[in-house]
């Protein structure tokens, strides 16, 4: 692999996607410089990029179509704001039956497209008792339960070493721009697991005794690529139902109720999304770098 600049070890795209990239660029309208995955139920944000340009994921010869509920499987390009904006309206998940190395194409495709800093975004399950449907969780970390080698194709995983996995100045823009804007927030940890059943109530107990906030399908493998391709990361969970394994008769989880609840946080997304369109992201010593509690 050729070396990127930037962030030292950090590699380029595969070429497949570098040719994708470059086949898609007059109907896209250029390069971006920010890149966007829009998990569950936050499709519409891409109504909020003026001059919008789409093409279907199966017209780009490089992305895996989704067949997710909510995932519409498209690339959209947009203006934001002072930047340009390339957005997946949608993902491919582990339990779709999808290879490690297809999971990553997408940000694979962003990095392509010119994006150096990158907005994963997804519908998760809070784990903690005092969490409400909508709120907003900006992460600081992940536990990765489902352990693939999500780099491979790229020449190889990053080893532990110094640096973050999610940008801290990103994330504390994050952070501020969803409190600003009204939005109940705070910074967590993800943790991984393949799907595609939602959890069990054991399996609930034992994720908040590791230390994990919310928990997921999806967001961790892109986080790896992006972090392998140099860019950096701000990733933020919409908790869309919370785990009461105690309870009697705990609430039943449902895709389309997933879908809803995580509309219905599309405000407070959409002022991180605002934030970081605008970009000159230094780290406010005001707001506090993302913690986990």
């Amino acid at each position: 692999m050729h070396e990127a600049g930037g962030q030292s070890g950090a590699v380029r795209p595969r070429a497949a996607a570098e040719a994708a990239a470059t086949r898609l660029r007059e109907r896209l309208g250029g390069d971006c410089v920010l890149g966007v995955v829009l998990g569950t139920g936050l499709g519409d944000l891409v109504e909020r990029l003026t001059d919008r340009r789409v093409v279907p994921a199966a017209e780009t010869d490089w992305l895996a179509p989704s067949r997710a509920t909510g995932h519409a499987g498209r690339v959209v390009t947009g203006r934001l704001g002072p930047s340009r904006v390339a957005v997946l309206q949608g993902r491919v998940h582990h339990y779709e039956g999808h290879a490690a190395e297809t999971l990553t194409r997408g940000v694979e495709l962003l990095a392509s497209l010119g994006c150096r800093d990158l907005l994963l975004t997804n519908a998760a399950g809070g784990l903690r008792p005092d969490m409400v449907p909508g709120e907003l969780v900006i992460l600081a970390g992940h536990v990765d339960l489902v352990r693939r080698d999500w780099t491979a194709a790229l020449g190889g995983p990053v080893r532990a070493g110094p640096g973050h996995d999610y940008d801290p100045a990103l994330g504390a823009a994050a952070l501020a721009a969803a409190r600003q804007a009204g939005a109940l927030a705070r910074a967590g940890v993800y943790a991984l697991l393949s799907g595609p059943s939602y959890e069990t109530r054991a399996e609930y107990r034992w994720l908040r005794r590791l230390g994990a906030d919310v928990v997921g399908m999806s967001t961790v493998p892109e986080v790896a690529a992006a972090r392998r391709l140099g860019v950096r990361v701000a990733a933020v969970s919409v908790v869309t139902n919370v785990a009461r394994p105690e309870a009697v008769a705990p609430d039943k989880t449902l895709a389309e109720d997933v879908c809803r609840a995580a509309a219905e946080a599309a405000t407070g997304v959409g002022a991180i999304l605002a934030r970081l369109a605008a970009g000159g992201f230094t780290i406010d010593r005001s707001v506090p770098t993302p913690q986990p509690r």
